[in-house]
């Protein structure tokens, strides 16, 4: 009997203390720990320093920072309508201006991509209006990457095709005709696809968007501000242009994008290293010289990024994707004082872009 009664508790502790051996043997994975710990860690230095910027400049926009998908900061301050009081919150969409050169240059690799272009052919092919001696021999690569001379269209060229650098929206609208050629579509149908490829579900264009949360643009600052009419509807107008600045978007989707675009789920990753290729130098008037690839730019040094600015009025953005460490840093606003200069409205997102470079240096 008692034989009986000892085996099963004999076998009980048995088990019993095989699953603890076991539970103690699991190798502990010191990789994630040192990864959580950098995280947290991260995580404070941002909050510490960009908060510090925000409350200098009475900044009045949004700005995040991802890690790939993990939410490193985010902070959200002001009115996206001044008259009604309406906060800024993460739904906020902005008009992000110059930014949305790179979905334009991105609609004409996927054109490439399909065999509809080459980046060498002469622009003249698709636009009857470059068929003048004048433009000509201008290809649709010196297009995407501002060393076409073309500075507004109907003007004589700065600087003979491809030896030098001018930035020009009309070269960019002018890429936005050849889509609409080639594709059969309109611009606005081309680029709403392009936002659903890409998941960014508040995205639109100024003469495209029908929906909510719109960040009305002002110039003046936080206290005496003057609302800039016919937002966003101004962007299609001719001296902006969709194709060079007409995209409105949101942080989140802005974060969307950068992740699906340098990570090859937009365009193949052969077309995303000629999109990311240093092809020409630009003097930006406000982040100082730099390489340009197509519709987009990049550090020459260390970390390395890719960036664009963007500014129509009222509306100053920068948008930085780090892809050593897959990070974002979205800084977006609907406000300027144009009596300061450009570059004060610029200084915010200047101190912010600092002080992510020197984040990623010590990473």
């Amino acid at each position: 009997m008692l034989k009986k009664t000892l085996f099963p508790s004999l076998l009980f502790l048995l088990f019993f203390s095989c699953q603890k051996t076991e539970k103690a043997q699991q190798p502990v994975n010191k990789k994630a720990i040192a990864d959580s710990a950098v995280t947290v860690f991260q995580k404070k230095l941002y909050k510490t320093q960009i908060d510090s910027v925000f409350n200098r400049y009475n900044f009045n926009g949004s700005v995040a920072v991802f890690k790939d998908t993990i939410e490193l900061y985010r902070q959200n301050n002001g009115f996206s309508n001044f008259e009604n009081k309406t906060e800024i919150t993460d739904s906020t969409v902005f008009s992000i201006a110059s930014i949305s050169k790179q979905f334009t240059a991105v609609l004409i690799l996927l054109q490439m991509e399909h065999g509809k272009v080459d980046l060498n052919e002469k622009a003249s092919k698709y636009i009857k209006d470059f068929q003048k001696k004048e433009y000509e021999n201008i290809t649709i690569q010196q297009l995407l990457n501002h060393s076409s001379g073309l500075n507004n269209f109907g003007e004589k060229l700065m600087f003979k095709s491809g030896s030098g650098f001018n930035y020009s929206n009309d070269g960019f609208n002018a890429l936005g005709k050849i889509v609409e050629n080639v594709s059969g579509k309109s611009f606005d149908d081309n680029m709403l696809d392009l936002l659903k490829k890409a998941g960014m579900k508040s995205s639109s264009t100024g003469t495209a968007f029908k929906g909510e949360n719109f960040a009305q643009t002002y110039i003046g600052n936080s206290k005496d501000q003057k609302m800039v009419e016919n937002m966003p509807k101004r962007l299609g107008n001719k001296e902006i242009g969709i194709p060079a600045g007409g995209v409105l978007s949101t942080i989140n989707d802005l974060q969307t994008w950068n992740n699906a675009l340098y990570s090859g789920k937009i365009i193949k990753p052969e077309t995303l290293k000629k999109f990311m290729a240093k092809s020409t130098e630009r003097q930006h008037p406000v982040l100082g010289t730099m390489g340009y690839g197509l519709g987009i730019m990049m550090n020459d040094n260390k970390p390395v990024s890719f960036f664009h600015s963007g500014y129509v009025k009222g509306a100053p953005s920068l948008n930085i994707y780090y892809p050593e460490t897959k990070t974002s840093v979205i800084i977006l606003s609907n406000i300027a004082d144009e009596e300061k200069g450009k570059s004060a409205s610029f200084r915010p997102h200047l101190k912010m872009k600092e002080i992510a470079d020197i984040l990623e240096n010590i990473n």
